[in-house]
């Protein structure tokens, strides 16, 4: 039989590369997504339109609990891949108190439901390389102390921690990946990478009108 697997940010970058993969692997494949971004598929979905007719999308929220079970009760998945996060820390600053609503109760919430109706399913949290922060020595390893210095980072660690105490408390399989900065083609533009290299694009094919480097010197 086919196994299944159960997609949180499907709609990002990881989400869209992963659902991919896992098709190709034979997978039956569920996605979840913000009611919002049925009404505006063009822009929200853009990374998954080529995949729209082989996976399943269902409208939650991270801040949930009931959306949650109801998705979980009916696709009733085999793996779980929770990559669904506010994932910029420059808005963590801004906004502390979203960020670790959605990334801390939105990853509880998600164990929790997990617990209750399929304890059973393989789950995988996205960590970051943020966690590390102040990091005292290079390269990162898993047994570098974490010493977050954002929001995001402290959301992340909580949700490692998470993870760590449901594998532990009731003996789920919940394991935690720590990524680095990673680029592809469906970055986000929000991302100063993506900026950069959207930028050098439109001056190379001639569509910036002018590249703004700071204000001209005012000739007296």
């Amino acid at each position: 039989m086919k196994r299944t697997a159960l997609i949180t940010g499907i709609t990002g970058q990881d989400g869209s590369y992963l659902a991919e993969f896992l098709l190709s692997k034979g997978y039956e494949v569920h996605g979840v997504i913000r009611r919002v971004a049925t009404e505006d598929p063009e822009h929200r979905l853009w990374r998954i339109r080529h995949l729209l007719a082989e996976i399943q999308l269902h409208g939650a929220s991270l801040e949930s609990y009931a959306s949650l079970c109801r998705v979980l009760q009916h696709v009733k998945p085999d793996e779980c891949y929770h990559l669904a996060a506010q994932s910029y820390v420059s808005y963590s600053f801004e906004d502390e108190f979203s960020t670790l609503r959605t990334n801390i109760q939105g990853t509880h919430e998600l164990l929790a439901a997990l617990k209750q109706i399929s304890p059973g399913c393989k789950f995988y949290f996205a960590g970051s390389s943020e966690m590390f922060g102040k990091a005292h020595s290079s390269p990162q390893n898993e047994l570098t102390p974490f010493h977050p210095r954002s929001t995001y980072a402290v959301s992340k660690v909580t949700g490692f921690q998470l993870c760590q105490y449901y594998r532990e408390a009731y003996d789920m399989f919940a394991c935690s990946g720590i990524l680095f900065n990673h680029e592809s083609p469906r970055r986000g533009i929000e991302f100063v990478t993506r900026k950069i290299t959207s930028q050098v694009a439109k001056i190379k094919l001639g569509a910036a009108q002018e590249l703004r480097l700071g204000p001209c010197p005012r000739v007296c």
